[in-house]
């Protein structure tokens, strides 16, 4: 890497804790935020089950104000994670070039919310049936006239870079599960060719609400709806069956070691490399994608597998898809400690490298190693080392890995300097 990249600032909304320090706390104290949906608790739907962020109000984060009647909740996260990282980093007021900050974000689709067109659709019913014919001659009259800037993928990028001065590089990254992590490597990526200073990365989603759940299917969730909810989501374990939907951002402030210690800046850790590959899903194509993402990695970054704390890895608790990551990391790592995190949280789609992201820098500042929840017991067809109780470690260098269920695979090194 030509630049240092440097980490200066963390935030993050998530189901077990809003902030740095009380979700840090929560994974170190096995706290999971999956719970049973009171709308459909009476019901066997898999979507009986979520894990959504309780007690957010976006108004304590979204300057200007007015801006939040634009920003669906999604985009409310992002830019209350980013708020949070600027401010650790002390980024805004720091008479840093506005032209040369940037902001990358991973999103998704944001699908509307149903009760926001519940008049129209009435409009379009004759006779108790609804006619498709019908909408357009509605739609104008009856849609709010900014309703669609609240659902759209790259807003999130845009009202931060409005909020705080941003007029460098602005982009949105739309990999799946995977979408925070590239957000990340796009982002110093922008440091590297000298087209930035400091960027505020990370990645977003909401895939709780009624119309995207139901677009997507239940196809991925657990049919463990009748359990204990703590205890359904099982990444490497011999019992998984699937995950459950959860919602968040995380976001960090990339910057160049130069532009960081110019301003003052205190410097938490390092990013030594980073890869991105594609292997087909369901396949050994995978695993091998798995593989030479992490080997690259770890090539470029100048960092041996044995020094390595742990890796961070995507852990889906799909029964196929973590046994062929786990190929993927063994032939890569070998013995390497793995934890995987969304036994707290769920799948949180687009937000859920970028979270992960965040508790894998905070586990090598901390040296702490937190458990990985669920895996009580690790599966044969897993032959990874899965850290099942919290540890301490002397190394600092840490990976993360993350998996989109389209093929996607991306994967960086980071280390702490703190």
């Amino acid at each position: 890497m030509k630049r240092e990249v440097v980490i200066t600032g963390m935030g993050v909304v998530s189901p077990i804790g809003i902030g740095l320090e009380p979700f840090w706390q929560s994974l170190l104290a096995g706290v999971s935020g999956v719970k049973v949906r009171p709308e459909f608790e009476q019901t066997d739907l898999p979507f009986r089950l979520w894990a959504p962020v309780d007690d957010f109000d976006g108004r304590q984060y979204v300057k200007p104000r007015k801006a939040i009647k634009v920003m669906s909740r999604p985009i409310q996260f992002g830019f209350a994670a980013a708020q949070m990282a600027a401010e650790q980093a002390g980024l805004v007021d720091s008479g840093a070039n506005p032209d040369r900050i940037g902001a990358v974000f991973g999103t998704e689709a944001f699908f509307a919310d149903p009760l926001d067109v519940d008049s129209l659709f009435h409009k379009c019913v004759t006779d108790g049936i609804y006619e498709d014919a019908q909408w357009g001659q509605h739609f104008m009259r009856e849609i709010e006239p900014l309703w669609m800037l609240k659902y759209l993928p790259n807003m999130v990028a845009s009202h931060i870079s409005i909020s705080i001065d941003s007029r460098g590089p602005s982009n949105t990254i739309c990999h799946g599960e995977s979408s925070g992590l590239y957000a990340v490597i796009e982002g110093a990526e922008l440091l590297q060719r000298g087209s930035a200073d400091a960027v505020i990365v990370g990645g977003t989603s909401c895939p709780l609400g009624l119309t995207g759940m139901v677009y997507r299917g239940p196809g991925r969730l657990s049919k463990k709806i009748r359990e204990n909810p703590e205890q359904v989501v099982r990444p490497f374990d011999s019992a998984r069956d699937g995950n459950v939907l959860g919602e968040g951002a995380g976001a960090i402030v990339l910057e160049t070691r130069e532009h960081a210690e110019g301003r003052g800046a205190q410097v938490l850790a390092r990013l030594r490399g980073y890869n991105s590959t594609f292997g087909l899903p369901q396949s050994d194509d995978f695993s091998q994608a798995v593989r030479r993402c992490l080997t690259t990695s770890l090539e470029e970054s100048g960092v041996q597998a044995s020094e390595l704390a742990h890796l961070n890895a995507h852990g889906s608790a799909l029964v196929s898809e973590d046994s062929l990551e786990a190929a993927g990391i063994d032939q890569a790592l070998g013995d390497v400690p793995v934890v995987a995190h969304k036994g707290h949280f769920g799948d949180i789609g687009a937000g859920a490298s970028a979270i992960e992201l965040v508790a894998a820098i905070q586990s090598a500042i901390t040296r702490v190693l937190p458990a990985t929840l669920n895996c009580d017991n690790p599966a044969s067809d897993c032959p990874i080392n899965v850290n099942t109780s919290q540890a301490t470690t002397e190394k600092s260098s840490v990976g993360k890995l993350a998996c989109s269920k389209t093929g996607q695979v991306c994967s960086v090194i980071v280390d702490s300097v703190v």
